[in-house]
């Protein structure tokens, strides 16, 4: 059964603006949704239940931020990423306490909104969720997301951090292809610093090295072409 594609809601009343980031985001596996105010968005999270809201502050109807507060009010915990063409410090912090995960000032490059979007489901997701996923077993193997330990024969497989987030990336989208970009906004770490396209094909050579029979013909981690990389268990 394929897992159903997170969806994200945009909102904003500039429409060449909102095309162009469902386009990215839908090439990115997403499921895009759009609203050009916030009495369309309100309407849309109740009947769609997207799973992250991308919010302009300037809107129509009102401040964006008002209406990331409204949501707080009425018990609504979405993410919420707040998009403004302000970009000082005293916006930021009323779009914090307005109740917003995150914050991104236009212009924006839209992979830097990808890895926002990436990093607040991941921190919404947090450590309880991840203690209620089975572990994923493909041949010898085990992943167990909850220690983010592999084991080979019940043994543990040793793996850098940047490697353990790729391949949580991978098991949790099993046979869907990811795109470099994906994998970079998925596996980013931190405290590695900025990373390339290079850097993820270096990484998923390291991976298949440990992981593969034979990395050259690899059985677990597929390339596929001009997309990026398949989980195949």
């Amino acid at each position: 059964m394929d897992t159903p594609l997170v969806k994200v809601l945009v909102v904003d009343d500039d429409p060449a603006l909102r095309q162009l980031l469902a386009d990215y985001l839908n090439r990115h596996g997403y499921d895009t949704l759009l609203a050009a105010d916030a009495t369309d968005m309100v309407a849309r999270i109740q009947r769609y239940a997207p799973d992250l809201v991308v919010l302009d502050r300037m809107l129509p109807d009102g401040d964006g931020a008002e209406a990331c507060r409204r949501l707080r009010e009425q018990g609504e915990d979405i993410p919420v990423i707040l998009l403004t063409g302000r970009d000082e410090t005293v916006d930021r912090v009323v779009g914090l306490e307005a109740g917003a995960d995150d914050y991104v000032g236009k212009p924006f490059d839209p992979r830097e909104l990808l890895a926002r979007i990436e990093a607040v489901l991941r921190r919404k997701k947090g450590a309880s969720a991840l203690t209620k996923e089975q572990p994923v077993t493909f041949g010898p193997f085990v992943f167990d997301p909850a220690t983010r330990q592999l084991y080979k024969d019940q043994a543990p497989v040793k793996l850098t951090g940047g490697e353990v987030n790729l391949l949580e990336a991978l098991v949790k989208n099993p046979g869907k292809p990811l795109s470099r970009d994906r994998l970079l906004a998925l596996a980013r770490d931190d405290d590695e610093g900025e990373r390339n396209d290079r850097a993820i094909d270096i990484a998923v050579l390291r991976l298949r090295r440990s992981i593969e029979e034979d990395p050259r013909q690899p059985r677990w981690i597929q390339t596929v072409w001009g997309v990026g990389y398949r989980f195949s268990p």
